[in-house]
């Protein structure tokens, strides 16, 4: 195992004190329990964005804290869920008295602990709100969920999510949007190599010189299926028409109630895309694919959407949900209308992300 640490005991640690050095004017970062905050936290009378997770995946969350988009994120160990008190005491920092929403990825450690940590927020009179990010079409079930896993389009949530908080959007319209954005939303990964998880000292998986892992989950989970290594318009096309041909997706969730002060169950239909729809695209890398090569994959997907007739309204491309240093990518589409591209185009400043400021 080659890496830039230290002692592997530290690593959160000492990287989380990286931020806080570089981005003072962004962020600042909590200790025991840790969580990173806006510097200007609490906003009063916005509402409160928080998501979370296991460390790894950088940018996300930490780097997606700051105007616009997230006011605190709570980072677990190295893909590892955070804990309760975490999520609590962050929801406490930042709430500014208009409530606080939780976007919370489908793993989980993550939805139980998020779940413990509304209830805390409830029960110290901070309304919130939890909605749960699934959109990974690669298999239903998985080694650390129960249904789809929650993966690229949790960034365009928190974007798009975010900047309508930052306009003036209540806690139950930040909560509809933030719905809507994931049952629109649909991703796919491909693995070429693993990733060492400092604390493990050796891949995660054997994937052999000549393989490709179709379908792969941000921690390294197994996907589809394993195929023989092909070319950068190959594996983008079938990546591709993974999302696109996916079907209508039924599933049920667990939303926070105010009034009954209790959970409530929905159950909820995510469309299919077809002809005529525009999107936002995300093509990212997994750590440690160099974006050269995200540009083919994203040209190949640019030729499949437009043989389907689906316009591409707006892209990304980069890494911005990684997997340690995992060679590989992963294609976001968002079903896009005038309310998503709107909060999309609107001002962001983060470390991770930012334009228009």
């Amino acid at each position: 195992m080659k890496k830039l640490i230290n002692a592997v005991e530290d690593v959160v640690k000492e990287q989380l004190e990286g931020m806080a050095t570089a981005h003072p004017d962004m962020l600042k970062v909590h200790f025991e329990p840790n969580y990173v905050t806006r510097a200007d936290a609490p906003v009063q009378g916005k509402v409160a964005l928080i998501s979370g997770g296991g460390s790894g995946h950088e940018p996300m969350h930490g780097g997606f804290v700051g105007k616009g988009m997230l006011d605190a994120a709570c980072p677990g160990e190295v893909f590892t869920s955070p804990t309760p008190d975490q999520m609590y005491e962050a929801a406490k920092a930042v709430d500014g008295g208009a409530g606080v929403l939780f976007l919370v990825k489908n793993y989980t450690g993550d939805v139980l602990n998020f779940e413990t940590a509304a209830e805390l927020a409830y029960g110290d009179g901070i309304k919130v709100q939890s909605i749960l990010i699934d959109d990974d079409a690669a298999v239903k079930d998985s080694l650390y969920t129960a249904g789809r896993r929650g993966v690229g389009t949790t960034v365009l949530a928190e974007k798009i999510v975010g900047a309508a908080a930052e306009a003036g959007y209540d806690l139950e319209q930040c909560a509809d949007l933030a719905r809507k954005v994931n049952q629109n939303g649909r991703s796919i990964g491909i693995a070429l190599t693993s990733c060492t998880v400092p604390a493990a000292g050796k891949p995660t998986f054997d994937l052999g010189e000549d393989e490709y892992e179709f379908g792969i989950g941000i921690h390294g989970e197994p996907g589809r299926e394993r195929l023989p290594m092909a070319s950068a318009d190959e594996i983008g096309e079938k990546m591709a028409l993974a999302i696109l041909d996916d079907g209508p997706y039924t599933r049920t969730v667990r939303e926070w109630d105010n009034e009954s002060g209790d959970w409530v169950e929905k159950e909820l239909t995510d469309p299919p895309f077809k002809s005529g729809d525009q999107v936002i695209a995300f093509v990212n890398s997994m750590g440690g694919t160099p974006v050269s090569e995200l540009y083919a994959i994203y040209r190949k997907l640019a030729e499949i959407c437009e043989n389907k007739g689906v316009t591409i309204a707006r892209n990304l491309i980069g890494p911005y949900i990684t997997s340690l240093e995992m060679q590989g990518c992963s294609i976001t589409l968002l079903k896009a209308d005038d309310e998503i591209l709107k909060f999309w185009d609107a001002p962001v400043v983060t470390p991770g992300l930012r334009w228009g400021a």
